[in-house]
């Protein structure tokens, strides 16, 4: 996980794709939430970005935007697995 604490430190852009209401009741300083369903419409919030590391409640819905985002041609995009682990290497 040491790697993920790298790749966060070098400035990733932190996605968490949970729902509004999810990351409401709690979320990681500096993230931004775009929820799975949004994703395709929000594209354009992404681009230029030069490394991604996404995270949801599990890692399940993260994995899903890591393979569509991928998909979309983003190269950079790693899956962070749950919000509190990111949260864990920040706080």
């Amino acid at each position: 996980m040491n790697n993920m604490k790298d790749i966060i430190e070098k400035g990733a852009f932190l996605l968490d794709v949970r729902t509004p209401e999810e990351f409401a009741a709690g979320h990681v300083n500096a993230s931004v939430n775009i929820p799975l369903d949004q994703l395709s419409e929000r594209l354009s919030e992404l681009e230029g970005k030069q490394h991604i590391v996404v995270f949801c409640k599990s890692g399940m819905r993260s994995e899903m935007a890591k393979s569509f985002l991928e998909q979309a041609g983003f190269n950079a995009v790693t899956n962070g697995g749950g919000w509190l682990d990111i949260k864990a290497l920040i706080d």
